[in-house]
Formats: structure tokens, sequence, C-alpha cells
């Protein structure tokens, strides 16, 4: 080979990579990151919720209620697809519900008329007090009656309407003695008779809330008569004493005021007498100066001058004695001045008086009132 083929420089195989163009790497900003993902994916989640919602809420205003089935069928399916069963106190035809009198409607329920309930309720208590307090007279021995019939209790209904001026046409009034009727017969006492009918009695309880007070008291007594006559006794002994502490109480506290009194006029009227100041006498009759001193109320109560004649019997500066006085023997009253230490006293305060007012002649207003009282008894 020569040279030149030798030296001819070897042909390199071609790089078999794509062209430049076809390599390159796509933009980031071409697909969401994972946060931008996720957020995506909460937007469509809320949106399908949120669609439905609405479509729920649409059908549900949208759909039609079951028709209710018809109220006496031979049949009725509770769980039925096509009807709903006629509910309590209705009546069902051709799929509508008709409330029976006494209920309205509510919904698709029948509930209770509250005027007739109100009514029914006011009958109801007019003949629990007439039959319950015609009993409770029989129970206090008056005259009452214990059993009724319908047509007593009736009679009363309609007593009661006419005096209300409601018509006994009225719809609602019927119903509700109906209701009246139904719901004696549960509260009161029944018995049948023997043509068939039904008779209404008051429970014995409930009669004997139906008593008068006056009834009860009466019945009371007569029933625990030992324990009211023992308590009876008590009191009346209990009284008795404490009105006869109350009364000796009352004598010893008069009886010492009437004697004190007694005491100063005695003494006044012998001082006096001594003193050569008025001719009087030195004894005061005791009758007199009893009628003097005691109230006329108080001349009928001969214990309360006993006290006081006790007093005087135990004072040794009183003497009394018998004397006579126009022909009548009496019994008298003498103060004893030579013996008593307070006519002393007084006789010299007199006389100390006496050399300091010379010149005053005129007594004073209590000596005025003392020598008034004796000149009275003396008169």
């Amino acid at each position: 080979m020569s040279s030149a083929s030798r030296k001819r420089p070897k042909h390199r195989a071609r790089d078999p990579s794509p062209p430049l163009g076809l390599l390159r790497e796509p933009p980031r900003f071409l697909f969401p990151s994972k946060d931008e993902l996720l957020k995506l994916v909460a937007v469509i989640a809320i949106a399908a919720s949120v669609a439905a919602a609405c479509n729920y809420v649409v059908a549900f205003l949208n759909r039609q209620p079951k028709p209710f089935c018809d109220s006496g069928g031979e049949f009725q399916d509770p769980v039925s697809d096509f009807c709903e069963p006629c509910p309590e106190n209705g009546q069902c035809f051709d799929g509508k519900l008709e409330c029976v009198h006494g209920y309205k409607k509510h919904g698709r329920i029948c509930i209770e008329d509250g005027v007739i309930n109100k009514t029914a309720k006011k009958l109801l208590e007019l003949v629990e007090r007439h039959v319950c307090d015609a009993y409770a007279r029989v129970l206090c021995d008056e005259t009452g009656k214990i059993w009724f019939d319908k047509a007593d209790i009736t009679k009363i209904l309609d007593d009661h309407i006419m005096k209300e001026s409601i018509g006994s046409k009225d719809d609602t009034f019927t119903f509700a003695k109906r209701k009246v009727m139904e719901t004696a017969e549960s509260f009161l006492e029944t018995r049948t008779t023997l043509d068939g009918g039904i008779e209404f009695k008051c429970p014995d309880l409930l009669a004997e809330l139906h008593k008068p007070i006056i009834c009860c008291i009466r019945q009371w007594i007569h029933s625990h008569i030992l324990l009211v006559v023992a308590m009876s006794g008590l009191l009346l002994g209990l009284t008795r004493f404490l009105w006869i502490i109350h009364r000796k109480m009352y004598l010893s506290s008069r009886a010492e005021e009437l004697y004190e009194q007694v005491c100063e006029i005695l003494e006044d009227n012998a001082m006096r007498a001594r003193s050569a100041q008025d001719e009087g006498e030195p004894w005061v009759v005791a009758s007199w100066l009893r009628d003097h001193l005691l109230l006329p109320k108080e001349r009928k109560d001969t214990m309360l001058w006993k006290k006081v004649e006790e007093l005087i019997v135990e004072d040794s500066r009183i003497d009394q004695h018998p004397k006579l006085i126009k022909g009548e023997s009496k019994i008298v009253l003498e103060w004893q001045v030579d013996g008593s230490l307070s006519s002393k006293m007084k006789l010299k305060r007199a006389a100390s008086k006496t050399k300091h007012s010379s010149s005053i002649d005129v007594p004073s207003g209590h000596e005025q009132c003392k020598q008034k009282i004796c000149k009275s008894l003396f008169s």
C-alpha cells in the first residue's frame, strides 16, 4: 500500500444522537408544581360538592310527597312505595288527608284543636266540682247525691252552656261534651245499673278535698273527742291559773296603794286635830274612808278592801275601835301621833316652816287637797 493511502485519515463514525432542537428539555412552567396541583384538586372537589348539594336541594324541593293511603282499606302496607299510611285521628281519601272533628291539620299529621281542648277542660272541672261537692255534703251528714247517670251529667253541662249563652248546636261544644263524657269514665268511679246504664261517683279521696272547712273541723273533733277534752281542760286550767296569779298581783299592788293613801289621810287628820288648827276629830270612820278611796267598780270587789284592812291591822301606828256616831256603832280609824316617828318629823318641819314663813298663811296646794279630803269625810 502506498504511503498516501496509509496516511489518509480515517473517517469517524457519526454520533447517533438526535439533532440539537429535538433533544432540548421542556421549560419548567409547562407543567404545574405539586402545590398548584393540590390546590386544583381541592377546587375541583369543592365545586363537585356544591353541585351535588344544589342538585339534591332542587330534587328535594321538586319532589312530590307520597299520597296517603285510603282509610278503611283492607290492607295498608306501612312501608309501601306508592302511598303513606293515613295518620292517627285522620281520614284519607284519594290520597288527601282530612282530620276528624276536634283535631286540626298540622303538616302531614293531625293534632288536637286548642279551643276544643280548653273548652273540654273547663267543662270537666265543672262536672268534677258538681259531682264531688254533692258527695262531700253526704259525707258531712248533709243532703246530697252520690251517684250520677249520664243524663245528670248532660244536664249539668247543658245548664252551664245555657247560663254562658252558648248555643247547644255549636259543633265545638258537642265535641267537647263528648270528650268530657269519655274522660269522666276514666277519673270517676263507675258502675253499671240493671238496665245497662252507667252511673258516675266521685272517688272518696277526691271527695275529701271538697269538704267545707267547718265540716272537716267538726269531724276531726268528733274522731278525737278525748284529746280535745283533755286539751280543753288543760287550757282552761292554765287560763284559770294565770288569771288567779294576775288577780293576786293586782290586788296586792292596788291594796298597797290604797293603804298608803289611808295612812297619809289618817296622819294628816291626826296632826291637824292635835295642833288645834281645826276643830275636827282625830279619827276617821273606816266605811267612809273606804267609799271615798275606792272607785265605783272597785266597791263590788270585797277582796280588795279586805287586803287593805289586813295591812291596816298589821300597822301598829293605826288604832281602830268602835264608836257610836249618830246612834249607830261604826268602826273608826285613828292615827297614833305620839308613837309615830313620821308624825314627829312632820311636826318639826311644820314648826320650822312656820318660823321662816310666819307672814304666809296660805297653805300649799297639796295641803289644801288633804284638808278638803278630811273635811269631806267629816262633813
